[in-house]
């Protein structure tokens, strides 16, 4: 296999990789843009905790999606770091959707990770901060 194709697939994904990144941080500010808009109007209820929580989800999710490609990518670095030397690793460039298939789970092992996901401190800062405050706005 040529390490040209590894290469032009690290490009490719690393460039997604990080779109992700940049897309999940969207989110949050959308998050924070939700609970601040509420605040100035005076309405926060349960159909904003609401809407925080799905916003929080579709984070959650996001990230799972970037986790993917994190997986496709170290499989290539492993891959580019070993062709120097004779090794059995047996990969094939451009099989992204292909990797994915033989590892998806099942529905319940996609809810699974979509909720170790949303615990993550990466993804779960600043939701659970935000329906920590508007927990206490409602109850108060």
């Amino acid at each position: 296999m040529q390490n040209s194709e590894f290469i032009s697939e690290w490009k490719v994904l690393q460039n997604q990789f990080d779109s992700y990144e940049k897309f999940s941080l969207i989110i949050k500010l959308a998050s924070i843009g939700l609970l601040s808009t509420a605040f100035l109007i005076n309405n926060l209820n349960y159909y904003t905790f609401f809407l925080l929580l799905v916003l929080w989800l579709q984070d959650a999710i996001w990230k799972t999606f970037q986790s993917r490609i994190d997986s496709r990518l170290l499989t290539i670095e492993k891959q580019l770091l070993n062709s120097a030397e004779i090794s059995s690793f047996d990969e094939q460039a451009f099989q992204f959707n292909s990797h994915y298939l033989e590892n998806r789970p099942s529905t319940l092992g996609l809810i699974i990770e979509y909720a170790k996901q949303a615990i993550r401190p990466t993804v779960a800062f600043p939701h659970v901060f935000l329906v920590f405050i508007l927990i206490l706005r409602i109850l108060d």
